[in-house]
C-alpha cells in the first residue's frame, strides 16, 4: 500500500486514460443487449430446433398483424379503407414477403374478420432482421393506416422491441436516480460535501470500465449479454461500491482521529477494512462468477458483474487511496465528525438479546420469517407483455385480437414434423389427422390447422364412412341405370318382334326374319342377366363381381348386334316394303349399341368402385385411422394451396398450427402445451411419423422451454454459487461452521424476501406470478450482495476474539462497531435498487422488491438477531475443525 501512496499520481492519470480509452473504443453494450435479444434459448431447445427447422427450410419469416379496431361493425366505407391498406402493404419495398386479403375469399372472412365484424386481422408475412421489421412497423403506423380508423401494428418482434426499449430507458432514469440518492445519503452519513464525491468517483470510473470491457469481452470471446447486464451492472456497482468505501472512510476516519498520520491512518485502513473489503469482494466474485455455468444465455448475462467486481477490487485499491492521501482531512470538508465510525445504540441494544439470550433471539427470528415461507406457492409468469403495461401499441393490438377472436388465435403454436423423405404422402396423411384430433383432446386447445382441416374443421371427404357412403350412391346409380338399359333392350326386343312378324313368309327375306327372331330371344336372355346383375348390387354391393358379369353381358349384345345388322343388310337389299324394314333394323341396330356403351361405362364405374373397395380394405391407413386418401389425390390442383400453406422444405415438413382458447403468456398455455407435446409423441407411435422430429415454436412453446431451463439453471446455479461461496468463506474464516450458518441466514432471508413479493404481485396485483427470471436473479443479488454483511461482522468478529477475549464479548463488541456501517450499506444498496422501481419494467421492480425487503430484513433483523445467536451458541467450537487464534 505504501508503493501504490508512493505513486499515486501515475496509477492515477494511467487509470484516468485507460478508462477514456476503453470509452471510446468499447462497442456500445446497450445495441449489443438488443441485438442479442430479448430469449437466447439453447439449441436442444424445441422452440429453437423449430427456429433452425423454419431457417433452414427458407421459411424463417415472422408475421406481424394490422388490427383495426371498430367502433361499428364492417361498413362499406372500412373496408375501401382497409382494401387500400392492403395495396399500399403490397407495394411497399423491404422485408415484406406476402400480405393476406381479408376479404380474398369466404374462407378467409372467417379467419380473419371477427363474428361481431368490429376486428378485422390484416397478417403480414416478413423475413428480416429485427430492426428490419421495427422500421418497416413504423413506416407502416406513418404512411399506410388510415387516420380514420382505430388501427395497431402488433406482433412478437416489434413487443420485443417495446421490452427493450423500455429496459432501456429505465436503465436511463435508474442511473440518475441512483447518482442522486447515493450522494444524498452519503451526505447525510458523512455530513460532507467532498466525501460522497469519493464514492462516486469510483464507482463512476468502475462502471466505465467495466461496462467498456464486457463490451469488448462480448465481441472477442461470446460474452454473455442481455438487458440485465447494463443493469445490474449499475446497480451492483453502484451499491456495494459506495458499501466498501463507506466501510474504507470510516475505518479512515477512525483512525485519524487515533492520532495516527495520514500515510499510516491508509496502512492501517487497509489492513483491516481492505482485508474485509477483499475478502468481500472475493464472495461476491465468487458469487456472480458461479452465474457462468447456467447455460441460460439471460441468466448467464449477469456473469458480466462479475467483470465489474475485479475492476472495483482494482479501483478501489488505486483510486480511494489516492483520495485519501491528495485530499487528506480535507476529505471529511467541512464535518469535523463523522456519524459513520459511532458505535451503533441499536446494534447494541440487540446484542443483548442475542448474545445473551441466544434461543429467544432464535425465535424472534422465526416468528418473523416462517409464517411467509408457508404462503410461498412458487407462482412464475412468463407474461412479456406484462413488463411493459398496455400503454403501448404493441399490446393494444394483441388485446384487440383477444377481444375480438380470443385470446390464443393472437399467436398460434407451430408444431413442426420434419424427415428425411417426403412427409405429405396418401399413406402418411391420415396419422396427420389422428395426431390432430389427438391434439384437440388436451384442455386448452380451441382448434388444429393442417393439410387434413385447413380451416380448422376436419374434411369428411377423407374419412371412409364418408366414402363408402359415397360409394354405395354410386351403386344405386348403376343399378339404376342397369334398370334404363333394360327398359331400352325391352323397347328393341319388341321392335324386333314388330319387324320379323312383317317379314312375308317364304319370301327371300325369310332368312332374315329367322335372324331377327334369334336376336330378339338374346336380347331377352341379356335383359334377364343384368336383372340378376342388377339385382345382386342392390343385395351384396359385390361390384368387382357386377362389372365381370356386365364384361360377359357386352359381348352378347355385341354379337346380337352384329346379327340385326346382317339382318338389316339381307332385307335392305330386298325390294318394297321390306326393304324399308331393313333401314328401321339399322336404327334398332343403333340403339343395341348404344345400350352397349352405357353398360361399358356403368362396368368402368364399379371397375374403379371396386378398385377403391379393394384399396381401402388393403390400406393400413384405413384400419389404423379411418381415414383413406386415393392416389394422386394430393396432386389434385385444389390441394396446391393447403400444401404450399402446410408443408415446408419440399414436402419433407409439415405443420399444424395450434390455437389455444387460454392467453398465450399464460400459465394455463404453458400447461396446455406441455400436454400438446405429450400428446402428439403418443400420438405418433407406430405411425409413419415416429422417428421424425418433433419442434414447436410460438410463444407458448418458447415459455415452456423457458419454464425448464430457467428451473434446471437455478438449481444447478445456486447449488455451485453456495458450494463456491462456501469453500471460500472456510478458507478465508478457518472454519465450517460459520459460512454454514452465514449461507443458511441468508437463504432463510431469500425465501422470506421472494414470498414476500409473491404475497404483494400474485395475492395483491393479480399478476399470474413473478416474472419468470426474478427468481433468479433475485437469489444471486441477495446472496452475493448479503454475504458482504455477514463478513462485514463475522470478520471484524474475529479481530476482536484474537485478543483472547469471549465469543460472547467479541461479538458485542464487533456488532457495536459494525452496526451502524452495515445498517448504512444495507439502506444505500437497497436504495440504488430502489432506484429500479420507477424504471417501468415489471421483472425489474419485483428483483428490487425482493433485494430491498432482503437487505433491510437482513440488516435490520437476520443479522443482528441470528448469526450472533447462533454464534455465541457454538461458543468455541464455531471455529471447528479449526483452532482459534
Amino acid at each position: 500500500m505504501r508503493r501504490i501512496i508512493q505513486w499515486r499520481w501515475p496509477i492515477f492519470v494511467s487509470l484516468l486514460v485507460l478508462t477514456a480509452a476503453l470509452f471510446l473504443l468499447a462497442p456500445n453494450l446497450s445495441k449489443q443487449a438488443e441485438q442479442a435479444g430479448s430469449f437466447q434459448l439453447p439449441g436442444d431447445a424445441d422452440s429453437q430446433r423449430a427456429a433452425d427447422l423454419l431457417e433452414q427450410a427458407g421459411a424463417g419469416e415472422e408475421t406481424i398483424s394490422l388490427v383495426f379496431q371498430l367502433d361499428q361493425p364492417l361498413t362499406e366505407q372500412a373496408q375501401q379503407f382497409i382494401a387500400g391498406s392492403v395495396a399500399s402493404l403490397e407495394k411497399m419495398d423491404g422485408p415484406i414477403t406476402d400480405v393476406m386479403d381479408p376479404f380474398e375469399s369466404e374462407e378467409i372472412k372467417k379467419q380473419l374478420i371477427s363474428k361481431d365484424q368490429k376486428t378485422v386481422l390484416v397478417p403480414v408475412t416478413v423475413d428480416g432482421t429485427q430492426d428490419e421489421i421495427n422500421r418497416l412497423a413504423d413506416e407502416i403506423r406513418a404512411e399506410v393506416l388510415p387516420d380514420d380508423l382505430t388501427a395497431y401494428v402488433t406482433g412478437e418482434a416489434i413487443i420485443n422491441n417495446d421490452v427493450n426499449k423500455s429496459s432501456q430507458e429505465g436503465l436511463k432514469r435508474t442511473e440518475l436516480i441512483t447518482v442522486g440518492l447515493i450522494f444524498v445519503l452519503l451526505l447525510a452519513v458523512f455530513r460532507s460535501i467532498v466525501t460522497p464525491l469519493i464514492p462516486l468517483a469510483a464507482v463512476g470510473f468502475t462502471y466505465l470500465l467495466s461496462q467498456s470491457l464486457v463490451a469488448f469481452f462480448i465481441d472477442w470471446f461470446g460474452f454473455p449479454v442481455s438487458n440485465y447486464t447494463q443493469i445490474f451492472l449499475v446497480a451492483v456497482l453502484f451499491g456495494i461500491g459506495t458499501d466498501y468505501c463507506i466501510l474504507l472512510l470510516s475505518r479512515y476516519k477512525e483512525e485519524l482521529q487515533a492520532g495516527h498520520s495520514v500515510e499510516d491512518s491508509i496502512v492501517n485502513t487497509y489492513k483491516t477494512a481492505g482485508r474485509t473489503l477483499l475478502v468481500s469482494g472475493i464472495a461476491v466474485f465468487i458469487g456472480f462468477s458461479a452465474i457462468g455455468f447456467a447455460d441460460f444465455p439471460i441468466f448467464k448475462s449477469a456473469v458480466g458483474v462479475a467483470v465489474g467486481i475485479a475492476v472495483l477490487i482494482v479501483v478501489l485499491f488505486t483510486l480511494v487511496p489516492f483520495c485519501m492521501a491528495v485530499l487528506r482531512e480535507k476529505l471529511f470538508w467541512p464535518s469535523k465528525k463523522s456519524v459513520s465510525h459511532d458505535d451503533s445504540k441499536l446494534w447494541a441494544w440487540f446484542s443483548k438479546l442475542s448474545v445473551r439470550r441466544p434461543l429467544l433471539s432464535m425465535l424472534v427470528v422465526a416468528v418473523i420469517t416462517v409464517p411467509l415461507l408457508f404462503t410461498y406457492d412458487g407462482k412464475l409468469s412468463f407474461n412479456t407483455v406484462d413488463e411493459i403495461g398496455s400503454n403501448y401499441e404493441s399490446v393494444k393490438g394483441l388485446d384487440a385480437i383477444a377481444e375480438g377472436f380470443g385470446s390464443g388465435d393472437s399467436l398460434p403454436v407451430t408444431v413442426l414434423i420434419s424427415g428425411k423423405e417426403d412427409m405429405a404422402t396418401e399413406e402418411t396423411v391420415p396419422y396427420l389427422e389422428s395426431i390432430s384430433k389427438d391434439i384437440l383432446k388436451v384442455d386448452g386447445v380451441k382448434s388444429v390447422r393442417t393439410l387434413t382441416r385447413p380451416t380448422g374443421e376436419a374434411l369428411d371427404e377423407l374419412y371412409v364412412d364418408n366414402q363408402l357412403g359415397t360409394l354405395t350412391d354410386g351403386l344405386v346409380d348403376a343399378r339404376d341405370g342397369l334398370l334404363q338399359v333394360q327398359d331400352g333392350l325391352a323397347d328393341i326386343q319388341n321392335g324386333l318382334t314388330q319387324a320379323e312378324g312383317q317379314i312375308p313368309s317364304g319370301s327371300e327375306a325369310a332368312s332374315g326374319a329367322e335372324g331377327l327372331q334369334q336376336a330378339a330371344s338374346g336380347i331377352g336372355q341379356v335383359n334377364e342377366q343384368i336383372g340378376r346383375i342388377s339385382a345382386g348390387i342392390e343385395q351384396s354391393g359385390n361390384a368387382e363381381q357386377a362389372a365381370a358379369q356386365l364384361g360377359a353381358v357386352q359381348q352378347q349384345i355385341g354379337k346380337i348386334s352384329h346379327e340385326i345388322n346382317a339382318a338389316a343388310g339381307e332385307l335392305e337389299g330386298t325390294a318394297g316394303q321390306v326393304g324399308q324394314l331393313g333401314g328401321g333394323l339399322s336404327q334398332l341396330a343403333f340403339g343395341v349399341g348404344d345400350a352397349n356403351d352405357g353398360l361399358a361405362e356403368i362396368a368402368q364405374g364399379l371397375t374403379k368402385a371396386a378398385q377403391t373397395t379393394r384399396s381401402m380394405s388393403q390400406s393400413k391407413s384405413v384400419h389404423d385411422t379411418g381415414i383413406y386418401i386415393p392416389d394422386g389425390t394430393l396432386e389434385r390442383k385444389e390441394f396446391k394451396d393447403v400444401l404450399d400453406r402446410y408443408t415446408l422444405n419440399d414436402e419433407k415438413t409439415i405443420k399444424l398450427e395450434v390455437v389455444l382458447s387460454e392467453d398465450p403468456y399464460s400459465p394455463q398455455a404453458i400447461d396446455s402445451i406441455e400436454e400438446v407435446k405429450r400428446a402428439v409423441k403418443r400420438a405418433s407411435i407406430d405411425t409413419p411419423f415416429e422417428g421424425a422430429t418433433f419442434a414447436y415454436s410460438g410463444i407458448s412453446s418458447v415459455n415452456s422451454d423457458l419454464k425448464d431451463i430457467s428451473s434446471n439453471d437455478f438449481s444447478r446455479t445456486v447449488i455451485i454459487m453456495l458450494a463456491s461461496l462456501f469453500i471460500v468463506l472456510t478458507l478465508l474464516f478457518r472454519s465450517v461452521i460459520m459460512p454454514l450458518y452465514m449461507i443458511g441466514s441468508l437463504l432463510l432471508t431469500y425465501y422470506t424476501s421472494v414470498a414476500a413479493a409473491e404475497l404483494i404481485f400474485v395475492n395483491g396485483l393479480g399478476y399470474d406470478g413473478v416474472s419468470w427470471a426474478v427468481p433468479f436473479f433475485g437469489f444471486v443479488m441477495l446472496v452475493a450482495l448479503g454475504i458482504d454483511y455477514s463478513i462485514f461482522l463475522l470478520d471484524r468478529f474475529r479481530e476482536e476474539a484474537r485478543d483472547g477475549v469471549s465469543v460472547q464479548q467479541a461479538m458485542s463488541v464487533s456488532m457495536a462497531k459494525m452496526g451502524t456501517v452495515i445498517i448504512t450499506a444495507a439502506i444505500i444498496l437497497a436504495g440504488t435498487f430502489g432506484a429500479m422501481m420507477p424504471s417501468g419494467v415489471l421483472s425489474l421492480v419485483q428483483i428490487a422488491t425482493i433485494v430491498i425487503t432482503g437487505l433491510l430484513l437482513y440488516g435490520l433483523i437476520v443479522l443482528p438477531l441470528l448469526i450472533p445467536a447462533v454464534t455465541v451458541s457454538f461458543n468455541q467450537g464455531v471455529w471447528w475443525p479449526f483452532k482459534r487464534k
